[in-house]
């Protein structure tokens, strides 16, 4: 027996058709509060972006992501690669601030603050408005005229520049203001791998702006599979007043009367309602386009709105509830936990490494050496003027190629350490050896190493 399939059912992304060929979402541009108010959330994140690696706090930018260097700044604080465990309680904490928001409030992220949704929908598509109109009716103009070709090619020639300057503010996160202006400043064939990368990624950047688009949310991004799972009868999101509006249509008694004008602003090309779907991202387009066409024909605004479906069916929605406090719980020890490790941490870090390939050398009758790869990394923000002692055995004696040296603030100091030690202080072919790192007479860190030598 063959089951019908209901008519809401659909098993495929709503911008792709039955023969796997692509739907184009021609969304027009919605108006009212929340899109205003989402335009100034916008706004405010774009600032965001583009001034974050200028601001400095206590000499440090804002935000940078120096993967070739391997040291990031996050609000201020310098993070190195010997701060792994750092970088991964952040990474924790971040992805349980994820789940606890989108278990409260869906994917108010998506809408309002990712970059791929504040640039799609903010600047291009406003650009795309600007050269060729509103889609009043969800459709494009079909016919290709002289003025609508040149209007088309300067849409596209802006939509570059814009791809340009979007992947110049992203490289400042990378490698800061400095390098960047450099870069622009000299002669092309000095950083020639930097430009090359920077027109690659602004090509990149173009193409899913003006091609890919919202198939980005729907196709690629995992986020909207994981409100799946954490959503909830009581998470808040964008929703249909099913009660109110239905049975819909021109006629009928609900107060929705199917004017598909919600679905006209969707970036994604949903009917909001049908439900929570994955390609919604709560960007309250449909919210505005449904209380304007309410208030033509005088009914009550809100129809679609912030709810949940607990909200929907019993009037009284509320955030609370065990799952939203386990996880403020878990965020909160997290957040204890990454201010206590951050006040904590070494101001220096300290490595040793003995040359690959070496042993042992005879220097006298009594003395063997071995030879090291030293690097210090001074995480404060003062100049430090350090030396390296040998504390046990305390007969022996260190050398450094670079000799006694002042560390810049945030500086690394990399040399080549000789380790003296006498036969008599030998324990067999490795002797256990502590070194420390001294300012002044203060003794910053002890650090034990092994130092090979003639078996006995």
């Amino acid at each position: 027996m063959l089951l019908e399939t209901p008519r809401t059912f659909r098993d495929r992304p709503i911008n792709i058709n039955d023969q796997g060929q692509r739907n184009w979402i021609y969304a027009k541009q919605p108006k009212g509060k929340w899109y205003a108010r989402r335009t100034v959330v916008a706004w405010i994140a774009i600032a965001f972006l583009v001034f974050a690696p200028f601001v400095k706090i206590n000499g440090n930018p804002l935000m940078l992501f120096d993967v070739a260097n391997r040291r990031f700044s996050i609000f201020g604080q310098m993070i190195w690669a010997q701060d792994s465990y750092l970088l991964a309680l952040i990474m924790t904490t971040t992805v349980v601030f994820i789940v606890l928001f989108t278990v409260v409030f869906g994917r108010l992220w998506c809408g309002w603050a990712c970059p791929q949704t504040v640039f799609l929908e903010m600047v291009y598509r406003r650009i795309e408005y600007f050269f060729e109109g509103n889609y009043r009716t969800g459709k494009p103009q079909k016919e290709m005229t002289t003025k609508i070709f040149f209007l088309k090619l300067a849409k596209h020639a802006t939509f570059i520049l814009v791809s340009i300057f979007i992947t110049n503010i992203f490289l400042n996160w990378i490698i800061g203001p400095e390098k960047l202006w450099a870069i622009i400043t000299e002669p092309i064939h000095d950083h020639l791998f930097g430009f090359v990368a920077m027109i690659a990624l602004s090509l990149f950047y173009y193409w899913i702006y003006a091609y890919f688009r919202e198939q980005v949310c729907t196709m690629i991004c995992p986020y909207g599979r994981l409100q799946g799972v954490l959503l909830d009868s009581k998470s808040i999101a964008v929703i249909y007043d099913y009660k109110r509006g239905e049975p819909r249509g021109a006629k009928a008694k609900g107060d929705c009367i199917d004017c598909h004008q919600c679905v006209s602003v969707c970036p994604t090309g949903i009917d909001i309602k049908n439900g929570s779907q994955l390609e919604c991202i709560n960007c309250t387009a449909c919210i505005d386009e449904c209380n304007i066409v309410m208030k033509k024909i005088n009914k009550p605004e809100n129809l679609i709105r912030f709810d949940s479906v607990q909200g929907i069916e019993t009037g009284n929605s509320s955030i609370f509830n065990a799952r939203t406090y386990a996880y403020s719980a878990v965020l909160g020890i997290l957040l204890v936990i990454l201010a206590v490790t951050l006040v904590n941490r070494k101001p220096i870090e300290t490595s040793m490494l003995r040359v690959s390939g070496s042993i042992y050398q005879k220097v006298d009758s009594v003395t063997y050496s071995n030879i090291y790869l030293l690097k210090i990394i001074n995480k404060t923000l003062v100049d430090k003027s350090l030396q390296i002692r040998l504390i046990e055995p305390k007969r022996g004696k260190i050398q450094l190629a670079t000799g006694q040296t002042l560390l810049k603030a945030q500086g690394i100091l990399e040399s080549v350490m000789i380790a003296n030690i006498e036969t008599q202080d030998l324990k067999g072919k490795s002797t256990p050896i502590q070194i420390g790192i001294y300012e002044g007479e203060h003794l910053l860190g002890v650090y034990t190493t092994n130092f090979l030598g003639p078996a006995n």
